[in-house]
């Protein structure tokens, strides 16, 4: 076996498991507008860990997301928090209030909450795109890191490095255990990442594509629909995010391709795109982020079944790793 950790009789035991309190080594992302509460207590129920997106709701929306996610499974969960968005504060006062256990961020530094989480004896895991940023992770006192390439949907790093590369490079970089995420949708991309150095694997486009997910049907059914080099990684003058193409990405390719001025590309972005994309549907002028791994993702299935479906590849692979 080439990676760390070892199969029991109902799941895997290595440290990241442990960490967590959960069966599989495999976590569902913390996706705007697609990542509520039904999806998290679904992957948590089936043995992985859920997580509820907060980067798309208030305050207000998160605790009820938090307390009905509570009420769904008695198994840990977590919530994901971008660092720069408004109202932070806030939701790490209902992350403590209601004695969530595990806190994954994201889009900010590290070292501006990590303590606050961890006094209040909540486990941190960042979500970095670089080894450089890995390390100030480990030295923020986080407990784990996701280490996320540049296939990803959504909000991507800058240096836009391959999770192939990116992987066992923050591998060496770090001693905390490391979770891989982008471009990782089956059991073989799942031992892959495993054998390159993660301890687990972390998930999204999959889980769009899931009854639980609250994106939207005509979302959903535009990701099944994508294929090969649908998605591309645009506003990077900005804030980088893989998009599916539409007329939206279309102006937003032309307004860069005529170097317009930042502001420009900010009133065209405007305000609410990404939920107006997948929460409302709207194809046309709606952010529609997913990542490249849609290409191969052909069928909505329920989160449990995809959580059940990756672990026996992912066996089945372990076993036989030259079996594809």
């Amino acid at each position: 076996m080439l990676f760390q950790g070892k199969f029991t009789t109902d799941g895997f035991d290595n440290r990241i498991t442990q960490l967590f309190g959960i069966q599989y080594p495999i976590i569902q992302a913390g996706m705007i507008w697609n990542s509520g509460w039904r999806l998290a207590s679904a992957v948590s129920n089936a043995g992985g860990l859920g997580i509820i997106g907060a980067g798309s709701m208030y305050p207000d929306v998160l605790m009820e997301h938090i307390q009905k996610c509570k009420a769904a499974t008695n198994k840990p969960f977590a919530v994901n928090l971008p660092l720069l968005y408004p109202d932070i504060d806030k939701h790490i006062a209902h992350i403590v209030s209601e004695k969530v256990h595990i806190v994954f961020t994201s889009a900010g530094n590290p070292k501006a909450w990590t303590a606050k989480l961890k006094e209040n004896g909540i486990i941190v895991v960042h979500v970095v795109s670089s080894a450089k940023f890995a390390r100030k992770c480990e030295e923020a006192g986080c407990d784990a890191v996701v280490a996320e390439g540049f296939e990803a949907g959504g909000h991507n790093g800058r240096e836009e490095t391959t999770t192939l590369c990116l992987i066992p490079a923050v591998r060496d970089a770090i001693k905390i255990p490391l979770i891989a995420a982008g471009g990782i949708a089956t059991g073989r991309a799942m031992y892959a990442m495993m054998a390159l150095g993660a301890e687990a694997v972390q998930m999204g486009s999959r889980f769009v594509c899931s009854p639980e997910a609250s994106g939207h049907k005509h979302f959903k059914q535009a990701v099944i629909a994508a294929k090969e080099g649908d998605t591309v990684l645009t506003l990077k003058k900005l804030t980088p995010v893989r998009l599916i193409r539409n007329d939206f990405y279309n102006r937003v390719h032309d307004a860069e391709n005529q170097c317009v001025p930042l502001n420009e590309l900010e009133s065209l972005l405007g305000r609410g795109r990404a939920k107006q994309g997948m929460f409302e549907g709207n194809l046309a002028e709606g952010e529609l982020e997913i990542g490249q791994v849609s290409a191969s993702i052909n069928e909505i299935k329920p989160a449990g079944e995809i959580v059940n479906d990756v672990w026996k590849e992912f066996k089945l692979t372990a076993a036989n790793p030259f079996s594809y």
